[in-house]
């Protein structure tokens, strides 16, 4: 308990004020967990899993505690937006609510830095290279440099960055368009697929290619796409996490979720998915072996977060500005009437 003590009582204060939050004292615990969907009770479970790893090995890293802490203070903060916009009518609460996932993503992924030796402390490269070299017998992220050139370095780099568009370009359609329900079964499962590529990378840490083969990789010079991503990369690279890739699994479910919701969007999309994989391997992010596990963890994580969406009761609903029945359909019915079928 004296790691976890300190660390849970201004979060157990902050669940305090939550539960006392309603004015006439009935905000129970079911019926704030009430307002939280599926996407909540994904990133609660990894979360939990997460923690119970950082309490089973906790010797291996001094400030395990701190993770634990902000953990449980994310999971507050959760549970405390999807209340308030479950019972305030507000705009900003309402995109709050659903535009939240985004920078946790990219929060969960930035942590890895300090979680991927959580358990091993060294790197699994090796088996990966093996792995690669088998496929041709040559290294492909090293072979795919002879055809370097500064217009398409900056073509490839361009490529890589349409993930950050994959995650954005869908569900923006679709919540614009107050498709609920399919709004939240594409951001349910993205979550799956993205939590597990960072469970796998603290299970097996691979630090890719651009560490891994340092000595043999050239450097690649283009334009603007390519100074961006040095941008990017020189504050937000993190050595490790790099299987499966995590650009691909997130991407695979933009792509399947195209084909789903949006059929126009997965074919203009399909030339840059696939761009982005061989990028991925071109600029020195990842192994064969990461594009691979990324792909197949990318479907069963849409595979998945449809099933969990076909259960009445996970797709989370806010305010107004209008009111959805539990299938994402508009309805001009208050709060009130819809509990009373």
């Amino acid at each position: 308990m004296t790691l976890l003590s300190r660390e849970y009582a201004d979060v157990c204060g902050s669940w305090q004020a939550l539960r006392s939050q309603d004015a006439g004292g009935d905000a129970s615990g079911t019926k704030i967990l009430s307002a939280c969907g599926a996407f909540e009770w994904v990133t609660f479970f990894y979360l939990t899993l997460v923690n119970t790893l950082l309490i089973a090995f906790h010797g291996n890293l001094p400030s395990a505690s701190a993770y634990i802490f902000i953990h449980q203070t994310i999971a507050v903060g959760i549970i405390a937006l999807a209340y308030a916009a479950a019972r305030w009518p507000n705009a900003s609460l309402r995109f709050l609510r659903h535009w939240y996932p985004l920078p946790l993503y990219i929060y969960f992924f930035e942590e890895l830095r300090g979680l991927v030796h959580l358990i091993f402390p060294g790197w699994f490269d090796a088996w990966l290279i093996r792995f690669d070299y088998s496929l041709g017998h040559v290294h492909p992220s090293l072979w795919l440099t002879r055809f370097a050139s500064a217009p398409l370095n900056d073509f490839m780099q361009g490529c890589y960055m349409t993930y950050f568009i994959y995650l954005v370009a869908l569900p923006a359609i679709l919540y614009i368009r107050r498709e609920t329900r399919a709004f939240w079964t594409v951001m349910t499962a993205t979550a799956l697929a993205h939590y597990s590529v960072y469970v796998i990378s603290i299970l097996f840490p691979i630090e890719s290619p651009h560490f891994a083969l340092a000595a043999l990789q050239p450097h690649l010079d283009g334009g603007g796409s390519t100074a961006l991503i040095y941008l990017i990369e020189r504050f937000g690279r993190v050595h490790g996490g790099a299987f499966p890739s995590a650009h691909v699994a997130g991407s695979m479910v933009a792509i399947l979720a195209s084909w789903r919701y949006r059929r126009w969007l997965f074919w203009f999309c399909l030339p840059f998915f696939v761009g982005m994989m061989i990028a991925t391997v071109y600029g020195g992010y990842h192994y064969v072996a990461d594009v691979l596990a990324g792909m197949l963890v990318g479907a069963i994580g849409w595979s998945v977060g449809n099933w969990i969406m076909q259960r009445r009761g996970l797709v989370a609903l806010a305010s107004p500005p209008a009111s959805y029945d539990d299938w994402g359909q508009l309805e001009p019915r208050s709060c009130a009437d819809r509990n009373s079928r």
